[in-house]
């Protein structure tokens, strides 16, 4: 299998270099030339084999004993607390919860980042040589990435992250790492820039090959399908047969993308429910055909932060299979996509309509709304961003259709909008209690290439 660009100006790549690579030569991002199909009859009670399944579509020359190994590694009981690792909670006959944050981080970032550092550990070694991982996040991310990579000796991490806009929480989870190979460089601005900045280093081909950049957001394609077993895995678990609906907030639309690559690649998916905030570019497209990122200073900051994003980068992905793979438009599109200026890619409408995607917003208010009714009359405690997915997934619902809403987090990581819905902050879990009083280690920077390249360089 090779892995072309969604522009079209970049030579194919094997998996392996796909994964190190991260983004295409010529800025887009990197797809499979053609979608492997899931073997019939052949439904894995164990996440695990599910996961190894799933990832051997993709990376057909690997050795299976090589992806069991990864696999393996990945999500055994020592970083993940559940024993089936991804949950199944069902809140009425119709609705279910797919909890995805029994990880290291409590988020649903673990699932994709925790296999990804286990894969590029095995490859590095094979290689004989080093990553400098460059990554941007906008509240998750960062702290997956970054517990993914601890003591991995051939990664060093330099993570992006909006100053002063993710939660106390996450900030600590990141920040309050003390790792040799880990540094932290808060931007002075929202998490498109972060995103942009990391885009900038990696079009510099000498800077690149010299640092050997690569990247562990979800433009690596790898995340993608590394998520794409947890769909595949809910899928089957809960329809018994039946397809399934999923609700799925999202702000970069890597998690829902996963979701559609795993309807294309044959789970039992009906419909994809795609859940924004009060961002709603993604919303607004679905509803108008018009894609409009906005501006940095019209970027709201919001109780579900980790949404807070103006620019989904996976969206060239889901735009590229829409138009039946012509980087031409898609070069178009994207290669000089600006702020404020529309691109009308009303040409798609028919395309997705038929790809079963669908998307509403949640706001402040809904979300409170959705966690006090969640915690009233099913006695669960859900976080902002999956509150977003209940709201929006339930005005979707139909009866006799399951509805599986993603648990993107723990709502210990929002105290203050638990607060404020329910009057209480949850518990951390005994591991992280003293996190908030953790020392900070991080740099701020200035949105600049120059100051980012400085860091990577000086370091």
């Amino acid at each position: 299998m090779r892995y072309v660009s969604t522009r079209g100006g970049a030579e194919s790549l094997g998996f392996s270099e796909a994964m190190l690579a991260g983004l295409a030569a010529d800025g887009g991002l990197l797809v499979p030339e053609t979608m492997p199909r899931l073997p019939s009859g052949d439904a894995k009670d164990r996440y695990g084999d599910v996961a190894a399944t799933v990832l051997g579509l993709f990376a057909p020359d690997w050795a299976p004993a090589e992806l069991d190994k990864a696999v393996e590694a990945a999500y055994h009981s020592g970083r993940f607390d559940h024993p089936d690792v991804v949950s199944v909670t069902p809140l009425t006959d119709d609705l279910y919860l797919g909890g995805l944050s029994h990880g290291p981080t409590l988020a649903f970032k673990d699932m994709a980042l925790q296999l990804l550092g286990e894969l590029f550990e095995i490859e590095l070694e094979r290689r004989d040589t080093t990553l400098t991982v460059l990554g941007a996040t906008s509240g998750d991310t960062g702290s997956s990435a970054e517990y993914a990579m601890i003591g991995k000796r051939r990664v060093a991490v330099y993570m992006l992250s909006p100053h002063g806009r993710m939660s106390p929480f996450q900030a600590a989870q990141m920040y309050s790492l003390d790792e040799p190979n880990i540094h932290n460089l808060a931007v002075r601005g929202v998490f498109d820039q972060c995103q942009d900045l990391v885009k900038a280093v990696n079009a510099d081909a000498e800077f690149k090959a010299a640092h050997n950049i690569g990247a562990v957001n979800s433009i690596n394609w790898v995340r993608i399908a590394a998520q794409v077993a947890y769909y595949v895995y809910l899928a089957e678990r809960v329809g018994r047969g039946r397809l399934v609906d999923f609700a799925v907030p999202t702000g970069n639309f890597g998690n829902v993308y996963a979701g559609y690559v795993a309807k294309e690649i044959g789970a039992p998916i009906r419909r994809l429910i795609v859940a924004t905030n009060e961002n709603d570019v993604l919303a607004e497209f679905f509803e108008t055909g018009v894609y409009r990122v906005r501006e940095a200073d019209d970027v709201f900051a919001t109780s579900s932060p980790s949404m807070d994003i103006a620019k989904a980068s996976n969206f060239e992905r889901y735009a590229y299979d829409l138009s039946d793979g012509d980087t031409h438009s898609i070069a178009r599109w994207f290669g000089a996509l600006r702020p404020g200026e529309p691109v009308d890619l009303a040409s798609l409408r028919v395309a997705v309509a038929a790809s079963g995607l669908h998307a509403g917003t949640s706001t402040h208010s809904d979300r409170l709304a959705t966690i006090r009714a969640v915690a009233d009359d099913h006695g669960r405690v859900i976080d902002p961003h999956t509150a977003d997915g209940v709201s929006v997934g339930m005005r979707f619902a139909e009866a006799g259709i399951p509805l599986v809403c993603l648990e993107t987090a723990q709502p210990v990581k929002f105290g203050a909008t638990i607060h404020e819905a329910l009057g209480r902050v949850p518990d951390p879990p005994v591991h992280l209690a003293d996190l908030m009083a953790r020392p900070h280690h991080v740099t701020v920077i200035d949105p600049h290439v120059e100051a980012v390249k400085a860091a990577i360089v000086g370091s």
